[in-house]
């Protein structure tokens, strides 16, 4: 079982839950089922679809714009799991200007690197080690939080996440 996508009433996507916790939503009666694919979920006496997108029945509203957090893993999703210096599978995190020499610990300065790149760099910048980066790096688009959740967006949620770009 996997998880779902929680839509506002507005269809905004708000969040990714378990779709066990989906379920409950639907059936304390507080959201509704928009997709659903073909998995059961069965109890003593009754049996039911695995909800995969939901929409809540009221509007929630939001105070703030959802950003990605800055993790190991919302770096390799970003930069594709490849090295910025030599193409590479990317094993760990690199930040550009050294954090010795006062860089700071942002999206802007981190990207993913593999360990023989990260080890060549050591606390230079890419300029002072003769490395060049692939991109620059860069805060990810609005929709990337779901991405660093979920790993794989499922194919049933790609209509309500075009929505919102």
């Amino acid at each position: 079982m996997g998880s779902a996508l929680v839509l506002n009433a507005t269809y905004e996507p708000l969040s990714v839950v378990p779709a066990r916790r989906a379920l409950c939503l639907v059936l304390a009666g507080k959201a509704e089922v928009v997709h659903e694919e073909g998995e059961l979920i069965r109890s003593a006496a009754l049996s039911f679809l695995v909800p995969t997108v939901i929409r809540l029945r009221y509007v929630v509203r939001v105070p703030f714009v959802r950003r990605t957090a800055l993790s190991r893993r919302a770096v390799f999703i970003r930069d594709q799991y490849r090295c910025q210096y030599c193409g590479g599978f990317a094993d760990s995190i690199d930040h550009v200007m050294p954090r010795s020499r006062g860089g700071r610990h942002a999206w802007d300065n981190v990207a993913a690197a593999c360990r023989p790149c990260n080890l060549r760099k050591r606390d230079r910048t890419p300029d002072e080690a003769g490395m060049r980066l692939a991109s620059m790096p860069r805060v990810p688009r609005d929709g990337a939080w779901i991405d660093a959740t979920v790993g794989r967006v499922p194919d049933a949620w790609l209509p309500y996440l075009a929505r919102a770009s």
